[in-house]
């Protein structure tokens, strides 16, 4: 008897975006992703349908990060973003001539990089969405759903604002994908008991939760983790593995420590000098990474070896038949002692490969090359699994997430729980205004209701706490929360007092435009 693996990709950023600014630091967050992980990870989809090789991917692609990938401003930065990168990599080459070594890695980024602006213009028409459809309509791509705006649901106060969450992110996805999603990814995967209620009234057939999730469920789950379970209304929740996902996730004891892959942190937009580097930082020359590394890990002293991109992607190809041969051992042992076949579920966040691990995204199209060679091994999607194995153990799942400690700790603690009596305020005001105001016609009353919504949304994003408890981007997230109180505290102002301060109101709407068709009844 054979066995499934099935990989999980979560795709999410925070919305960002800042019309007023030229430049604006917290956006490269999102051009980054497309060039780093985004487009490599299609690229490689494609390669791999040309060889015809099969592969199977889920993948969450949450609601904020669709609508940036759909913003006319935010691509056509990125496309100048690209842009900068291609005229970079000319210079790059020209400049470092003399060294055959850091010559070659320089050629290898202009390729590159001409490489992902061809594919972008061409096969995806210039939307990251398109890849992500056509991979859907092919069927080797699940796509699932997040909450709304990433809110941490645990915390919120009571069923409105956790409802609000999944029913706008339900019509995002249908809205951006054309079907609804069968399957969610819990932000911070955090599960709390009673919220496969609201998530089976929104069609929801699936989420994630972490190994403990799962492990400490009552009854006592018969297989572990290799299985899905049902809650008591016949949501199924799958639970990560942990050794398969250490042996990618771990900078220390996984692949991506070897020490012939790239150095993250060796970065030129940090080494060269201030004038030369100046046009590809930031205006106010702080210095950034500028995606042009030439050195590889090598170890943990100061002294870093030029990168070498031949040797770092034979690498890549070992670690796969590594990971595809511990997945078939483990399966075997599994084998012994289940009665159906083992299912091994190996989530990670998107960005990991590509932005964080550069050579992840040729890892995993070996991964699958392996599996294409390996008859004790097919991956699967959760939905391919679950038509197969439709009969489930029953359980509890146990509150739980996948953050440090493994429940809530990270999005409420003391560096962070100030926010959280504004975020219930507002829930609790945004039910109470949308009860009153439900049947109005007035244009002004109902754009600002739909722009407090808005406001409410941007502020519950996970994002914010974590960045705070992390101590990185603490002084945006901390400045993005009380924005967002702020604006929803004076559009308050102009419902109540009928003030109609439409500048106003039009700045906030083009700014924090996320979701356009979002109705403020919703909450109601």
């Amino acid at each position: 008897m054979s066995g499934c693996w099935m990989l999980v990709l979560h795709s999410h950023l925070p919305f960002v975006k800042h019309p007023e600014f030229d430049y604006f630091l917290e956006e490269h967050w999102l051009y980054e992703a497309i060039s780093e992980t985004y487009l490599p990870l299609l690229m490689n989809m494609k390669k791999l349908e040309e060889e015809g090789v099969p592969f199977r991917v889920t993948v969450s692609v949450t609601p904020p990060l669709a609508d940036m990938l759909s913003d006319n401003m935010l691509m056509q930065r990125f496309e100048k973003y690209l842009d900068r990168l291609i005229e970079l990599a000319n210079k790059e080459k020209d400049r470092t001539a003399h060294d055959r070594a850091q010559n070659r890695v320089a050629w290898m980024y202009l390729e590159r990089f001409e490489r992902l602006r061809e594919f972008y213009h061409g096969f995806l028409g210039r939307s990251v969405l398109n890849g992500y459809k056509y991979f859907m309509n092919k069927g080797s791509l699940e796509i699932i759903t997040c909450g709304f705006t990433h809110g941490f649901l645990p915390l919120m106060n009571g069923d409105s604002a956790v409802r609000a969450q999944i029913e706008l992110a339900v019509k995002s996805h249908e809205k951006k994908f054309g079907t609804p999603p069968k399957g969610i990814w819990l932000p911070e995967c955090a599960y709390y008991a009673g919220l496969e209620k609201i998530l089976a009234d929104y069609g929801i057939r699936y989420f994630f939760v972490d190994t403990h999730g799962i492990l400490y469920s009552k009854p006592r789950p018969r297989y572990g983790v290799y299985a899905p379970v049902y809650t008591s209304n016949g949501v199924a929740a799958f639970g990560r593995d942990y050794y398969s996902s250490k042996q990618v996730w771990s900078s220390k004891e996984g692949y991506p420590g070897d020490t012939c892959y790239r150095d993250f942190y060796r970065d030129i937009g940090y080494d060269l000098d201030t004038e030369y580097i100046a046009p590809y930082i930031s205006p106010d020359g702080t210095r950034v990474f500028t995606g042009m590394k030439y050195h590889k890990i090598t170890g943990n002293s100061d002294h870093k070896d030029i990168y070498d991109p031949e040797a770092a992607k034979a690498k890549t190809a070992e670690h796969a038949a590594h990971f595809v041969a511990e997945r078939e051992k483990q399966i075997k042992e599994l084998n012994e002692v289940m009665d159906r076949k083992p299912l091994v579920v190996s989530p990670y966040d998107a960005e990991l490969f590509g932005h964080w691990w550069f050579e992840g995204p040729d890892f995993l199209a070996n991964v699958f090359r392996e599996i294409d060679k390996n008859p004790e091994i097919t991956a699967v999607t959760p939905m391919e699994y679950l038509a197969e194995f439709p009969t489930n153990q029953m359980v509890e799942v146990n509150p739980s997430s996948w953050g440090d400690k493994g429940y809530y700790d990270v999005w409420l603690n003391s560096g962070n729980e100030w926010i959280y009596r504004h975020l219930h305020f507002m829930a609790d005001a945004m039910v109470s205004l949308s009860r009153k105001y439900s049947g109005t016609k007035e244009d002004f009353l109902i754009r600002t209701l739909n722009q407090m919504a808005r406001e409410l949304f941007l502020a519950q994003s996970s994002d914010w706490a974590f960045l705070m408890t992390t101590e990185t981007a603490t002084e945006y997230s901390v400045r993005r929360t009380k924005e967002h109180i702020h604006n929803f505290l004076r559009l308050r102002e102009l419902v109540d007092n009928r003030d109609f301060d439409y500048d106003f109101l039009m700045k906030l709407e083009t700014k924090n435009s996320i979701f356009p068709e979002i109705d403020f009844r919703v909450y109601a």
